[in-house]
């Protein structure tokens, strides 16, 4: 089932199995989940056996598994890294995410290969590259502009390769695999799945001349993304795949996140548009998603239209929530605080998470105990904890809410219903005075039948319109079956009655039959040949940046061309300082201080220059230089001693030039 260029996909993040058969039943058309290993969330890891069952319910409907095999390898994984490609191949997989280009030189099972985001595809060059060493799908790089996904677009074979984009979630400050701070300060890499995350904290910023321009601001902390009012022009620049990010996230996500795009890509394709569903059956959704209700930094749609002013969350990397209302009272003796609601439809439940921001503009916590309903727009709260601790809290401030327990609840009860729709069909096939035999024909919506027989001795019924009308309801009785039917035709020369005894088995046995023909027909994604000879890597040498950390992936890049091959930082052959993340996001456009932003204002064109910045936290300090041509930030770091001594990386041998061949004995 390879993702066809008219085919719109939802991909959906599962962390476990239980919330990878939530988002196939909320209407993912595939799933993306970590292995027993080398995933790049170093926490999100699965058995065989889940890997096995989610595999079995998303192939009832034609979903598909894409298996994250996404972190760099040392030497000594590559043997197990590859055992684990083919268990679960053998579990069931569709697909493995790669950013390791090692794999692609071991003996691995015939399984497609999608390119992960962190392999940092961001042009045309690099994208047909992958397409032609052997990806069916390619993740591009989150900071794109629609016209330069559309360039990588038009050079694409759409037989052989499809695009997928991130959607919605979390976003990484840095082109996905161009950071290295977390591995310089902590020895944990990002690169294999186990980012400390420092894009997160707050800095003091300071500039060539050490004067303050930002303080405890969270300068590198992105707000979320939020693809919803771009889906259309997504899909007229290339993109079939639209992948929502959060393996770490819980239930209630995945089911509201899957929700919201599965009704937005639901309502493009039924807009009379040429493409349709990559899988089948019906969703039907018992709630009305909300991605405001889901932990997020509020929204960007990031790079996509263009360079925008406000994709950070610098004052806090939490969840703000929404705005409900404003503190009219407070009681520090009895502990309780009035609310006044901005709308008279709100209601607040016992539990719900309040917030505010104190003069700081530091988040502050308000979970609350109990909630009590004065009046229309008037509520006292009794917070969970003494309002004596709790800062800056006072009459006028405006409280958010970041949980709704009545949501939560929600969504802790079924919330969906995935259907396959079913043409039922009954007729008589022998007929002789003293035996009739009926067939029941099951058809589902993607042509698969089952079909069981039934012989008896014939029998009229008494009245031929109460008879029909219990024949279809049996027939129609599918239960808890993934099938639901579109119609009923029973094409009987007379009104036979057929007692509900034998209807049931009959329909039964039609059921599993259908099942059996569907498991049968699914057939897995096929994997995508190389060109032959190699196709040439776009450039002729390579740096740290290309995560190069076994033998294997050297080997895999000089034979395609590629003369010089730096090891990856994780290697500790950079002790010096170097770019530890590369981003598209700039402090200095942010905090109103880019050249670019200057040309052309009186008194101040010529006056601003992008020298470089200083980010502090405690006795972190690290350097932002600026390169404005491609307009990037490049933070500027080195790797701590104390990583370099603690670290029991293996040596690799690369040659930054080829050595001399050795002579023939």
């Amino acid at each position: 089932m390879t993702l066809l260029s008219h085919q719109l996909e939802l991909l959906s993040p599962a962390r476990d199995a239980d919330i990878g058969i939530a988002a196939i039943h909320h209407g993912a058309d595939a799933v993306y989940i970590g292995g027993p290993g080398f995933g790049a969330r170093a926490a999100a890891g699965n058995s065989l056996a889940d890997i096995e069952r989610l595999c079995r319910e998303a192939h009832r409907f034609n979903s598909r598994i894409f298996i994250t095999l996404n972190t760099i390898l040392r030497d000594d994984e590559l043997a197990p890294a590859r055992q684990l490609a083919w268990d679960v191949y053998h579990a069931g997989a569709d697909a493995l995410i790669v950013q390791d280009m090692g794999l692609l030189e071991l003996d691995l099972p015939p399984i497609q290969l999608h390119a992960s985001t962190q392999t940092d595809i961001r042009t045309p060059e690099k994208a047909r590259f992958m397409q032609d060493v052997g990806f069916s799908q390619i993740v591009l790089a989150r900071e794109l502009t629609l016209a330069q996904i559309q360039a990588i677009h038009q050079v694409m074979d759409p037989a052989k390769a499809q695009l997928e984009f991130f959607v919605h979630g979390a976003l990484c400050v840095a082109y996905s695999g161009q950071c290295y701070i977390s591995h310089a300060h902590t020895g944990r890499s990002a690169n294999r799945g186990d980012c400390s995350q420092a894009c997160r904290l707050p800095y003091q910023v300071t500039d060539a001349q050490g004067r303050f321009v930002a303080h405890d601001k969270h300068v590198l902390s992105m707000k979320d993304n939020n693809q919803s009012d771009n889906l259309a022009a997504l899909v007229d620049a290339g993109i079939r795949s639209f992948k929502i990010e959060g393996r770490y996230k819980d239930l209630a996500y995945v089911k509201n996140i899957t929700g919201h795009y599965r009704r937005l890509l639901d309502g493009l394709i039924e807009s009379g548009s040429a493409y349709t569903r990559a899988s089948s059956g019906k969703t039907t959704l018992f709630f009305t998603p909300d991605p405001n209700q889901n932990f997020n930094r509020e929204f960007t749609d990031y790079f996509v239209q263009g360079r925008q002013e406000d994709i950070g969350a610098f004052d806090t990397p939490k969840n703000p929530g929404q705005a409900i209302g404003w503190v009219t009272a407070m009681n520090l003796e009895d502990n309780w605080v009035e609310l006044e609601t901005a709308s008279p439809d709100t209601e607040l439940h016992n539990g719900d998470g309040l917030c505010y921001y104190d003069l700081q503009k530091e988040l502050v916590g308000l979970p609350i105990n109990r909630a009590e309903a004065l009046k229309v727009q008037r509520w006292r709260v009794h917070p969970k904890d003494p309002l004596a601790g709790l800062k800056d809290l006072r009459k006028g401030v405006e409280v958010n809410r970041n949980r709704d327990m009545n949501w939560v609840r929600l969504l802790e009860k079924k919330s969906s219903d995935r259907r396959l729709g079913v043409w039922v069909r009954l007729t008589e096939t022998e007929s002789t005075p003293v035996q009739t035999t009926f067939e029941l024909t099951l058809t589902d919506e993607d042509g698969h039948q089952g079909q069981a027989r039934l012989s008896l001795k014939p029998e009229l019924a008494r009245d031929a319109v109460k008879n029909e009308q219990s024949l279809r309801e049996h027939l129609c009785k599918f239960g808890n079956t993934p099938f639901e039917p579109l119609s009923v035709d029973c094409q009987l020369s007379q009104a036979w009655f057929l007692p509900a005894s034998l209807l049931n088995p009959l329909r039964r046995e039609a059921l599993s039959a259908l099942s059996e023909a569907r498991q049968q027909a699914y057939a897995r994604p096929v994997r995508l040949q190389p060109l032959n000879p190699p196709a040439p890597y776009p450039e002729d040498s390579l740096s740290y940046l290309a995560n190069v950390f076994n033998q294997s992936a050297h080997a895999f890049y000089a034979k395609h061309g590629v003369k010089v091959i730096d090891a990856a930082y994780e290697a500790h052959e950079e002790i010096g300082e170097v770019s530890l993340m590369i981003t598209k996001h700039c402090v200095r456009f942010s905090l109103s201080l880019c050249p670019k932003q200057a040309k052309g204002v009186t008194g101040v064109q010529g006056t601003v220059k992008a020298e470089p910045l200083t980010l502090i936290n405690g006795k972190e300090k690290l350097t932002l230089r600026f390169d404005c041509k491609p307009c990037e930030m490049h933070v500027v770091g080195k790797i701590k001693k104390a990583v370099l001594q603690a670290a029991q990386a293996q040596p690799l041998t690369f040659y930054r030039t080829r050595p001399e061949a050795q002579a023939a004995h």
